[in-house]
């Protein structure tokens, strides 16, 4: 009985230790611990602009690797659209919200959108609703993000 104890006591003993090493591996992907820190602002509807946003993120997490960047796309206004379900770029957007890069749409466009055609805007999988985007980009630019607006 006591060697069941003790292998008990070891296993557990692994276990926590297992987690705590997984859990500084899971924050060290965050932001806080990211070497290089970028917010990309979206507020036209334009497609080209929009790709053009999207591939300055890819380009990005190729040249640093994704545990050395941390990138939120924030968009806002006629930006918008990149974040819903009827955008062509929706595939794209979900993708790359898998590979850690963080998607914020802006939730005074989104109740505004809501009062002129009283439907609330789908939004695609893997995109978060911030209080205001241009708030958000003001907050991560006090954070150290560097800022771009394709």
């Amino acid at each position: 009985m006591k060697n069941t104890k003790k292998q008990i006591a070891k296993v557990m003993t692994l276990a926590m230790v297992a987690i705590f090493f997984l859990t500084i591996g899971v924050a060290y992907a965050g932001s806080e611990f990211a070497k290089h820190k970028l917010v990309i602002q979206v507020s036209t509807d334009d497609p080209r602009t929009q790709t053009i946003a999207l591939n300055n993120a890819a380009n990005l997490i190729k040249h640093y690797g994704i545990n050395d960047i941390a990138i939120e796309i924030v968009a806002y206004g006629p930006g918008l659209g990149l974040l819903t379900k009827k955008s062509k770029l929706g595939d794209r957007v979900e993708s790359m919200a898998m590979q850690n890069i963080e998607f914020s749409a802006c939730g005074n466009t989104m109740a505004k959108v809501t009062k002129k055609t009283g439907k609330k805007p789908a939004l695609l999988n893997g995109v978060k609703v911030v209080k205001a985007g241009v708030a958000r980009i003001m907050e991560l630019q006090e954070e150290g993000y560097s800022y771009v607006r394709p």
